[in-house]
């Protein structure tokens, strides 16, 4: 099941109703994990890199990737070359074969790029678009993502219930469920703000041209207007690019 058009609530939901296929808890106790976001915290750093790891492998598993010689690998490798560490992250980068103009992040520093954006985008544009991810990573919104996605899922039920604290009793569908759950974050327009600041200024400090941010931009407007939203998730790309022009134009 691929859920990248659906708001975060959809897939909250579908990820409660598939976990009463296979976890035998009540009903009642998975519509209370759903609505219990405050557990989200409880999640330690250590969690989340087990569950990043393992959602991502299901994810590479699930999707069809560029091979290492392809033209999209290739390029893709070429403009990560310097960003496989980040202020003390270590980042990992894949092409998956998909016509979506689309890129997500795994908290656990996972990118993931579609072979559609790359089609779509030059160098400067494609380098704003990872500069943003990885302010999704490092500035802690995916992880929060993330967070609230497994506390809102039957998924904590079940490791509740295996007296496991951390993940090692999720199954195979779970995982896909959280892992189309980031796919289709949404993620809130302070934090798309606070992403798009901190992709100008990194983009800056390496030292390569910043209106890639607003043509990338420009282009997802005219290609999804400014209802769809970003990558099919993100608000308002025109917004985001007047932001970006004023901004810019200040410095």
């Amino acid at each position: 099941m691929r859920c990248r058009k659906l708001s975060v609530a959809v897939v909250l939901s579908f990820l409660v109703v598939s976990g009463c296929k296979t976890s035998g808890m009540d009903l009642g106790g998975m519509m209370e994990a759903g609505m219990n976001l405050a557990t989200a915290a409880t999640l330690s750093d250590a969690d989340v890199k087990l569950i990043g790891d393992q959602t991502i492998a299901q994810q590479d598993a699930a999707n069809k990737l560029a091979p290492a010689g392809s033209k999209h690998a290739k390029r893709l490798q070429n403009l990560t070359a310097d960003l496989k560490l980040v202020d003390g992250v270590r980042l990992d980068y894949k092409v998956y074969i998909d016509s979506d103009v689309n890129a997500f992040a795994v908290p656990n520093g996972s990118i993931r790029v579609m072979s559609g954006l790359l089609d779509k985008m030059d160098d400067d544009e494609v380098r704003y678009v990872l500069a943003h991810e990885i302010g999704h990573v490092l500035l802690g919104h995916s992880k929060k993502a993330f967070q609230v996605a497994y506390a809102s899922s039957a998924a904590r039920q079940v490791a509740a219930s295996s007296g496991n604290a951390t993940v090692s009793a999720l199954s195979g569908s779970e995982l896909g469920a959280l892992g189309e759950a980031l796919v289709g974050a949404q993620f809130s327009q302070k934090q798309e703000y606070e992403a798009d600041d901190y992709a100008v200024d990194f983009l800056k400090r390496k030292g390569h041209d910043t209106a890639g941010a607003v043509t990338a931009l420009r282009k997802l407007e005219q290609m999804y207007g400014n209802n769809s939203g970003f990558f099919a998730s993100h608000p308002a790309p025109g917004q985001r690019a007047a932001r970006l022009e004023q901004k810019l134009a200040q410095r």
